[in-house]
């Protein structure tokens, strides 16, 4: 490497890199820049989408509430054009509502859509969670179990050995259904559905 020991010679050297680099550098840092640029603008777009989703999302999560047929069908639409975790949730509260007025078959597609609708692992465990709850209120138990094989985060490792317990208790096997039960309670869950696990196994030893 050059050593420069006055300043005019660092100064020539600086002349003559930028008259041999100087156009490379310009399209450099007009590309820096409006690289720069579009990334805050993209940045600000995402935020106003986000705020402008979650203000519809509220708008429309009162409608449904109403249980009103305008405000039903306002919020499948949202589910439908709202591909992200608004759409989701909204998803969920038409399987909700659903499952409230007997219509097993929508709250089942609603279900689906919601899966289809998110990568979030714990989205997609309660999900799939209330997937296996609805097909087993179907009496489709071999279909709830292969859905909860799904369910594989810690976190809701409890709640799907109960569902797991309530699948096979149906089957008719007592059995494997205290195996699940237990498992849940060893998972250490909120009180809640400790004590709901402890009822069930309670009422398989009577």
């Amino acid at each position: 490497m050059e050593v420069y020991t006055t300043e005019n010679e660092q100064v020539d050297a600086l002349r003559r890199f930028l008259a041999e680099n100087g156009k490379a550098l310009v399209v450099g840092v007009v590309l820096g820049i409006g690289a720069l640029v579009g990334w805050r603008y993209w940045q600000s777009h995402q935020t106003n989408s986000m705020m402008t989703s979650s203000s519809a999302f509220e708008q429309t999560s009162s409608s449904l509430a109403s249980g009103k047929p305008e405000g039903v069908s306002a919020a499948e639409r949202f589910a439908v054009e709202n591909k992200n975790n608004y759409g989701v949730l909204t998803a969920l509260e038409l399987a909700h509502y659903y499952v409230e007025q007997n219509d097993l078959a929508k709250a089942g597609a609603q279900l689906q859509q919601a899966q289809a609708q998110t990568k979030d692992a714990n989205l997609l465990a309660l999900i799939n969670l209330r997937l296996a709850r609805l097909q087993l209120q179907e009496k489709n138990a071999d279909a709830a179990l292969k859905t909860l094989e799904t369910v594989t985060l810690p976190g809701w490792s409890a709640m799907a050995s109960e569902v797991r317990g309530d699948a096979l208790l149906s089957k008719g096997d007592n059995k494997a259904a205290r195996e699940a039960y237990t498992a849940g309670l060893d998972a250490n869950p909120p009180q809640a559905l400790q004590a709901m696990l402890r009822l069930k196994l309670n009422n398989l030893s009577s």
